[in-house]
């Protein structure tokens, strides 16, 4: 038995459709006709592209986790304010990589927790082992928090467990 195709994400092909009618300046009937068309075949074009569907199993955790992230920005901007915009720092910098074992396998979990950490001020996903269970991050200043491994499961990857597996 042949399996069906999905169908488009109607948000996507609104967008595209938006994006269509915006660019055109215009809301002629056959601009929206064939912006629908275009943005309904675009979208499942970008369906076809991406095999992997993630799924939100804690929506409650998740938004928590983003309320969580907004807030650790937030500090975190401040931080590298200070540490960049001191005339003479009190004390010396200390930057470096630090190796952390990842217990997280899901591919959704894992790109959340790289947009998680690079869009942190101070922290950069650096990279991943090959096997995927270690996580190479580097860090701005390694003595604003002691046990950089325990914060990260703690904070981000544990809840990204919750959320996606």
């Amino acid at each position: 038995m042949r399996r069906l195709p999905k169908p488009p994400s109607l948000a996507l092909a609104a967008l595209l459709l938006a994006m269509w009618l915006l660019l055109n300046e215009t809301l002629a009937p056959r601009q929206i006709l064939l912006g629908a068309i275009l943005g309904l075949a675009l979208a499942s074009a970008a369906a076809a592209l991406r095999p992997l569907r993630s799924h939100v199993r804690s929506p409650l955790v998740a938004a928590r986790l983003v309320f969580r992230v907004l807030a650790d920005v937030a500090l975190s901007n401040i931080r590298v304010a200070r540490v960049v915009l001191a005339p003479r720092a009190p004390r010396r910098v200390r930057s470096g990589f630090v190796e952390i074992p990842l217990d997280l396998r899901d591919p959704h979990g894992l790109a959340a927790l790289a947009m998680i950490v690079t869009s942190t001020p101070g922290t950069v996903w650096a990279g991943v082992s090959p096997d995927g269970r270690t996580l190479t991050l580097h860090v701005l200043d390694l003595d604003v928090e002691p046990d950089w491994t325990a914060w990260l499961k703690q904070r981000y990857e544990k809840p990204l467990m919750r959320i996606f597996e």
